[in-house]
C-alpha cells in the first residue's frame, strides 16, 4: 500500500458499529482531529440495526467507501452467535482482501498487568483456515468444516510478518502451528515460513505448537516478538496476548490488504453499557495512531501516544475498567489536554 498521501485532507470511512461502538468511535475523532491534521469522514453504518432495518449487516456503501478511501476506522459489530447474519467483519476482510491482521500488544505505563514487559505483535492470515465458512452436515448429528490451507496464503502471510518485523525494528518471528497433528495443511503453512525466512537471514526464525505456545505466553511471553499463525490460532492467541497487557479494551488492530486497510477495535460492542458514558476508547485509539502511522503522519502519532500514556500514568481521568471513575468524554478531554 501507500505509505503517504499527497493531499492534505485524509478521506477515511468511519464505520461506528452497535452498541458503544458510535461512542468510542466519536470519542477517538475528537482526538485524532486536536492533532490538528485534516480529516474527511465517510461514515457508514453496519451491524445489527443496519440489518434489522435494510435485511444485511454491511450494505455494498461501506465496501464500496473503503475501496475509495483504502482507510477505514472501524467500532466494534455485534455478531449473533449460532445463527443470524454471518459476521460483517468476517464478510468485510474477504470483500476487501484484507489477508493480514495485526494485532501489538505491549505493557502500557499505570496498568497493571502479570508481566511488566511484554511487547509481542501478533500477525494472523485472514483469508482462509476453517474461517472459510465451508461446512455442511453429513447426516444428522454429523456436521463436517473443511480446513482451507493455501500455498499462496501461507507465502504472503510469512512475507508479511517478516517485512513488518524488518519494518519495525523487530528480530524474531514465530510461526505457531500444530502440524504434529495437522501434517498437510499445518505442514504446508511451516514449508512456506521457512522457504520466507531464508529471504530474511538477520531475523531470527523459530517454528513452537500451538498448546506449547500457549504455556510459554503465560508464563514466559518475553521470548516472544513477532509471531505469525493461521486464522483460528491467531483468533485465539491475539486475545491472550491482549489479556497479558491489560485486556481487548486497550489493544489496537489493522486488518490490511493491498488496497485497504480497516483499522479497528477488538473488543465487543458492550450493551450493556451503551450510551451510559461509560465506554474506554483507547482501543479504537491505539488503532488511530497505527493509522496515523501508516499515513506517514509519524508525529501526530508519537503525540497522541504520549498524551495517551501520560493519563495512564497519572491515573487521575481514566475510565472505571482501569480503575479510575472518569467518563468517556472526561478521559477525552484529558488526552487532548495532554497534547496540548
Amino acid at each position: 500500500m501507500r505509505r503517504k498521501r499527497v493531499a492534505t485532507t485524509y478521506p477515511i470511512t468511519l464505520i461506528p458499529g452497535d452498541g458503544i461502538g458510535p461512542e468510542v468511535i466519536d470519542a477517538t475523532v475528537q482526538v485524532l482531529e486536536a492533532t490538528g491534521l485534516s480529516f474527511a469522514w465517510d461514515r457508514q453504518e453496519a451491524g445489527t440495526e443496519v440489518f434489522n432495518r435494510l435485511g444485511t449487516a454491511l450494505p455494498d456503501d461501506v465496501v464500496t467507501s473503503v475501496i475509495k478511501n483504502h482507510f477505514a476506522l472501524k467500532g466494534p459489530i455485534t455478531t449473533p452467535v449460532g445463527g443470524g447474519f454471518t459476521s460483517p467483519n468476517v464478510t468485510l476482510r474477504k470483500r476487501l482482501n484484507l489477508y493480514a491482521n495485526v494485532r501489538p500488544a505491549r505493557c502500557l505505563p499505570g496498568i497493571k498487568t502479570p508481566f511488566p514487559d511484554v511487547d509481542v505483535v501478533v500477525v494472523r492470515e485472514n483469508s482462509e483456515d476453517l474461517y472459510s465458512g465451508i461446512e455442511h452436515v453429513v447426516v444428522p448429528g454429523v456436521v463436517e468444516s473443511l480446513k482451507i490451507i493455501t500455498e499462496v496464503a501461507c507465502l504472503r502471510i510469512a512475507r508479511y510478518a517478516f517485512e513488518y518485523a524488518v519494518k519495525h525494528g523487530r528480530k524474531k518471528i514465530t510461526a505457531v502451528h500444530k502440524a504434529n497433528i495437522m501434517k498437510l495443511s499445518d505442514g504446508l503453512f511451516l514449508e512456506c515460513c521457512k522457504r520466507i525466512s531464508r529471504e530474511f537471514p538477520d531475523i531470527e526464525y523459530e517454528e513452537m505448537i500451538v498448546d506449547n505456545t500457549c504455556m510459554q505466553l503465560v508464563t514466559r511471553p518475553q521470548r516472544f516478538d513477532v509471531m505469525v499463525m493461521e486464522n483460528l490460532y491467531g483468533d485465539i492467541i491475539s486475545d491472550l496476548v491482549s489479556g497479558l497487557v491489560g485486556g481487548l479494551g486497550v489493544t489496537g488492530s489493522v486488518n490490511i490488504g493491498a488496497d485497504a486497510a480497516v483499522y479497528e477495535a477488538v473488543h465487543g460492542s458492550a450493551p450493556d453499557i451503551a450510551g451510559r458514558g461509560l465506554a474506554n476508547p483507547t482501543a479504537v485509539l491505539m488503532s488511530g495512531i497505527m493509522m496515523l502511522r501508516h499515513l506517514g503522519e509519524n508525529e501526530a502519532a508519537e503525540r497522541v501516544e504520549n498524551a495517551l500514556f501520560q493519563v495512564f500514568r497519572e491515573q487521575k481521568q481514566v475510565t472505571r475498567d482501569l480503575g479510575g471513575t472518569a467518563t468517556t468524554a472526561e478521559f477525552v478531554q484529558a488526552v487532548i489536554g495532554a497534547m496540548a
